[in-house]
Order: C-alpha cells, then structure tokens, then sequence
C-alpha cells in the first residue's frame, strides 16, 4: 500500500529514486530537478538542466522524473529497465532498490502540469523486468503539450507491451474535455487481465489483458529540445503532482 501526499520538504527516498533511468546515463545527467513544500512535488526542467542518454536517445531530451525502483546489471552488460534501444548498455550500475512495486490494485496520481507544445508529462506503471519479458507497462496518462487545446486535451492511456509475449499492443489517446493546468485525478484499477482507466473518478477505457508480475511507478515531465522554434518556447515545463496512492 502507498499514501504518498509529499508531507514535509523532502522526497521519501526509502520510496522514491529522483532520477530517471540512470543505469543507461548516470547520476548525474539523470537527476531531477524538484521540490517539495506545502503537500505538493514539483518536478521542473529549468533552462540549464542538461540533456539526458546525449548522443544515445534518438533526438535530444531532457527530463525530470522519480521512479518507485531501479537496479541494473554491471556496466557494460544489456540487463536494465526500459530499454530504449537494442543495443543499449549499462552506463552506470544500479543497486537493487525495490521502494514500492506493487501487483494489482488501485493506482491513482493527482496532478497537473504547465506544458508547451515541446514538453510532456506522463505516469506509467512499468514491470521490474528482472526477467526482460516482464516488461509490460501501464500508461496511466501521457500528456503531450502540443496535444493541448484550450478546455480540453488528448490523453495517452492504455497497455505496452514491449519485451512481454503474452501481451498485446493496446495504446492510444482519448480527447478529454479537461484542463491539464488544473489538478486531476488519474486512476486505474488493476486486476488480472483487466485493466480499468479513468480520470476524475470516470472510467474512460477498459482494456481485457493486463501484466501479472509487480511493477514500479513513473513520474516524469520531458522537453523535446528538437521541437524549439526559436521563438518564445513557454514556461519552464513542470509536473505538479499532490498524491500517489495504491492500494
């Protein structure tokens, strides 16, 4: 069980590893930028944050993001979480920390985002993979800032695959009439093959196959650099995020 609502001015780090994937970079060019205050985590990529995997990630990123788990195999072997790209090898070795994995379960997130149309915030579920086909993942809500429009938004919801066979491909977005720069409560409700997707307490998608083995919690804001027009590109892109509960 999770009751995360970020009580304090830190993060709980015997729940919570705030970099992103730093066995396929370090942990240096993987570091989020984020505080915590008043009941809320904010993760932000402000101008001088670097890029993350430069010259390994199929155009250049930036990212802020916290993950529930992390370990990896040595450096230079190919075991690690959420591999990119098939020849991907261990940069930096992870030691095993497991701060919540769950298997089944509500899961919900409340949060909100300041987007512009080269940034992105999302909150996946994505399988430990201490064995490569238990990699699965659960996209609770993706959210594209170039896929915002005043009023409303289409959200990324639904099932990856990826290195699990007994899966199917089942992923798209939903036109949502909400607000992404207001808070919003997105959810699912997993079981064994069914998965439940709703946002504000309404179910928005069912999908009938679901991963069977734990999995970790994903929260990240992105910036696409390659998407600057040299003009005026937004606001510094942030994800403000006040719980994450699983039960």
């Amino acid at each position: 069980m999770l009751e995360e609502r970020f009580a304090g001015d830190s993060l709980d780090r015997s729940v919570w590893l705030p970099h992103y994937l730093p066995h396929w970079s370090s942990r240096e060019s993987s570091a989020a930028t984020y505080t915590v205050a008043g009941g809320e985590l904010r993760l932000s990529i402000p101008p001088e944050q670097g890029l993350w995997c430069e010259g390994l990630h199929d155009g250049p990123l930036r990212v802020s993001g916290i993950q529930s788990a992390s370990f990896s195999g040595p450096v230079g072997s190919s075991v690690g979480g959420q591999p990119f790209r098939d020849d991907l090898l261990v940069a930096t070795e992870e030691p095993e920390f497991w701060g919540y994995t769950p298997l089944y379960g509500h899961f919900e997130v409340r949060a909100r985002g300041v987007l512009s149309p080269r940034s992105m915030m999302a909150c996946w579920l994505s399988g430990i993979e201490d064995e490569p086909q238990r990699s699965g993942e659960i996209c609770v809500m993706e959210i594209f800032g170039d896929a915002v429009r005043p009023g409303s938004a289409d959200v990324g919801i639904g099932l990856h695959k990826f290195r699990d066979p007994a899966l199917t491909e089942e992923w798209s977005t939903a036109p949502l009439a909400i607000d992404v720069g207001d808070f919003h409560t997105y959810a699912v409700d997993w079981q064994p093959g069914s998965l439940v997707f709703s946002v504000d307490g309404t179910p928005v998608r069912t999908i009938g196959q679901s991963p069977g083995y734990p999995v970790q919690v994903m929260l990240a804001v992105f910036d696409f650099p390659d998407k600057a027009t040299g003009e005026d590109d937004g606001p510094v892109p942030e994800m403000i995020v006040s719980h994450v509960l699983g039960s």
